[in-house]
């Protein structure tokens, strides 16, 4: 006969329930221990990475800018048209050499042309009245000079007869009566004189009057000749340098209107390398720093000429006055890259420029260990910048290694492993 033990099935479910609490336990454990495994480094491959070492000595710093090469302002002719004209000859094509004296197109305004002739004659006319006035003016003063002289020769015979009366009178040979009415002869005399030799210097300055007026309306005439005259010579433009014709935008037919621009000639050998740099980079380009010019055929020296003070889409405009011989192919419009110097630092700690990063700023950088076998992320306080390279002030020392390539992929990474 069986006999129930309770204390058994008790016994028996304490040591389920205390199994089942040391696997919660075990289990418990483990999860927390997964949870805070560390992941695992990431590795990355050598040749897919690019490093510089830290160096200390001089660094030069330099910006760059992207343009083209213009003309000198002062090589440039942009031939603007003088007065209302049609197209009726284009005698040389853009690209054309050309003299001082080539003439580029001809032009025809019948109005211009019969203004030009009309000048002429009224200048003509001009000229004669002038030449008319000058004779009548003369004959009338000689007839005056005439006058005078005859009053001058009376008023001599009557001074000497005024003498001789006088001494006859103190011989007695004479009355008194005549001695005076001789003497009263020669004074009105002598008055009429004086008053001739005025009227002479009065119509002298009257005759210079009269002319200079009418030479004034000569030589108005004469700049209204030599203006109609210009406006038609100017119908046939001429390239006033000697040079290239670089734009001629007309077509036989077409009408221009006064100010219009008919023609550009430069001079292909004086030109200027003008530069888009970055507004970033452009604060501190100024005059006179020396500029390596490359036509992508050759480089050319240059200097920094003008700094444009406003920013045009981000950019600074800087014009770099070329240096010596250009490289065989320079023309206007060439597309070239220039390089400016814009300071040398003298014995700083530098390397080469990271992906990522500006300068007077903190950054954060991967070092190679010494091993070579992994790097650490680490800070970085960098100073000024220069196109290939940047100043280090804190955070790297002479000789560390450092990853420049974009390691943004691992931005939550402080360590990798080097294949």
């Amino acid at each position: 006969m069986d006999i129930a033990r309770p204390e058994f099935k008790v016994q028996k479910l304490h040591k389920q329930i205390i199994g089942v609490a040391v696997g919660i336990a075990a289990l418990t454990a483990a999860t927390y221990g997964v949870l805070h495994l560390k992941p695992a480094a990431p590795s990355i491959g050598r040749n897919t990475i690019w490093t510089d070492t830290v160096k200390r000595g001089p660094m030069l710093r330099q910006v760059r800018g992207i343009g083209s090469l213009i003309p000198s302002q002062e090589f440039v002719r942009q031939i603007p048209a003088e007065t209302d004209a049609t197209v009726v000859r284009i005698r040389e094509l853009p690209g054309s050499r050309v003299k001082a004296d080539t003439i580029l197109l001809e032009m025809s305004n019948p109005q211009v042309e019969q203004a030009a002739l009309d000048a002429r004659l009224q200048l003509k006319a001009t000229e004669a009245a002038l030449e008319t006035m000058r004779v009548k003016l003369q004959s009338d003063r000689m007839n005056q000079k005439a006058a005078a002289a005859t009053v001058n020769s009376d008023y001599t015979q009557a001074k000497l007869q005024a003498d001789m009366n006088k001494q006859l009178r103190e011989l007695g040979l004479v009355p008194e009566i005549t001695s005076r009415s001789s003497q009263t002869k020669a004074d009105e005399l002598a008055i009429r004189r004086t008053i001739e030799v005025e009227r002479l210097d009065i119509n002298q300055k009257a005759i210079d009057s009269q002319i200079a007026e009418q030479q004034a309306k000569v030589e108005q005439m004469r700049a209204m000749a030599e203006l109609k005259q210009k406006q038609l010579n100017a119908l046939r433009v001429k390239s006033g340098i000697e040079g290239v014709l670089m734009d001629l935008p007309l077509q036989v037919g077409q009408h221009v209107l006064p100010g219009a621009m008919l023609a550009k000639v430069v001079q292909p050998n004086h030109l200027v390398a003008q530069l888009k740099v970055s507004e970033t980079q452009a604060r501190d380009v100024q005059i006179g720093q020396p500029t390596l010019v490359d036509t992508h055929n050759g480089t050319a020296n240059g200097t920094v000429m003008r700094v444009d003070p406003a920013v045009t889409n981000g950019t600074v405009t800087v014009d770099v006055q070329l240096i010596g011989d250009l490289p065989k192919g320079a023309r206007p419009d060439l597309s070239v890259d220039g390089t400016i110097d814009l300071e040398r630092l003298e014995d700083v700690l530098h390397v080469g420029r990271p992906a990522f990063g500006q300068e007077n700023s903190m950054v954060s950088l991967f070092k190679i260990e010494p091993d070579g076998r992994g790097a650490v992320r680490v800070s970085v306080k960098v100073g000024r910048a220069s196109l290939n390279s940047i100043q280090v002030i804190e955070g790297l020392h002479e000789r560390d290694t450092v990853i420049l390539s974009d390691m943004s992929r691992w931005e939550g990474t402080d360590y990798i492993r080097l294949d």
